[in-house]
């Protein structure tokens, strides 16, 4: 079988093949925290030089924390609201809705269009229940796409995708969000603006374009954009012991990184 070309344009975009790759290194471990063998097929079938990520091994546990605390979060949400909508905000080349086997929701991956055209190569088109949105979440045009009644409940999940805009377009988004659903929810990955800094470095490294720009101090901070925003949960990576970061875990008694990175739920009204 010939390798697809990863010929993505956009800087943002071009991160997509960070997460892929260690969720595909991932798979091959027998203490995996998460296996997902889709991403080990995709992986193999895009012509990258792989070499080219520089990611520690705390840093590859994190970032697998990371999409197993976005499952979770996520299952839980459809347990509660049978019948929900969800979309998927620059969902890269992440199989979510593949892992999280609800065959009832209505579920829209939303990506920039050379993204959505790179997932139909790899064979990944829209089916039954499952939809993609081809355009750059900011084109708030999309948002008449979901089919949806006005009590249908929705939840935007935004992995590994908000940090790198400025913060006034992260606020833009979730008010328009707030404004066009009457039942909304976000949950969404922030980190402090010092670890922003630090982070970047990851970048450079690896030698992607893209730079983080958005950091949260204090997850709270959300609710002061506009009435009715409310943090529902709150997930740090120290808060429960992980026998994978090894010496890492120790941090969590250095206030500047117990709660430097979370994870965050979110209702919008």
């Amino acid at each position: 079988m010939n390798k697809i070309q990863f010929d993505i344009q956009d800087h943002v975009a071009q991160t997509l093949i960070i997460p892929l790759f260690i969720k595909a290194k991932e798979a091959g471990r027998a203490d995996a925290l998460l296996v997902d063998k889709t991403a080990v097929e995709l992986m193999n079938r895009i012509d990258f030089d792989y070499s080219k990520i520089k990611f520690g091994s705390h840093d590859h546990v994190f970032l697998i924390m990371r999409v197993r605390e976005f499952d979770r979060m996520a299952r839980e949400f459809l347990i509660q609201n049978p019948g929900a909508v969800v979309v998927h905000i620059g969902c890269g080349l992440d199989t979510r809705f593949k892992r999280l086997e609800d065959l009832q929701v209505d579920w829209y991956d939303l990506d920039l269009p050379e993204v959505i055209s790179l997932r139909k190569q790899m064979g990944m088109v829209e089916q039954g229940h499952y939809h993609t949105i081809s355009t750059s979440v900011f084109d708030f045009g999309w948002m008449e796409q979901p089919s949806v009644k006005s009590s249908t409940p929705m939840l935007f999940i935004a992995e590994g995708v908000l940090p790198y805009f400025e913060e006034s377009q992260v606020k833009m988004l979730a008010l328009k969000l707030r404004e066009k659903f009457l039942h909304a929810d976000l949950i969404c990955d922030a980190m402090t603006p010092q670890l922003i800094k630090i982070d970047n470095l990851h970048l450079v490294l690896s030698k992607m374009d893209a730079r983080l720009k958005w950091g949260l101090n204090h997850p709270k901070d959300l609710e002061s954009w506009a009435d009715g925003i409310r943090l529902q949960e709150e997930y740090y990576y120290f808060e429960r012991p992980e026998p994978r970061l090894g010496s890492a875990q120790l941090m969590r008694y250095i206030p500047f990184f117990a709660k430097s990175s979370g994870i965050f739920h979110y209702k919008l009204n």
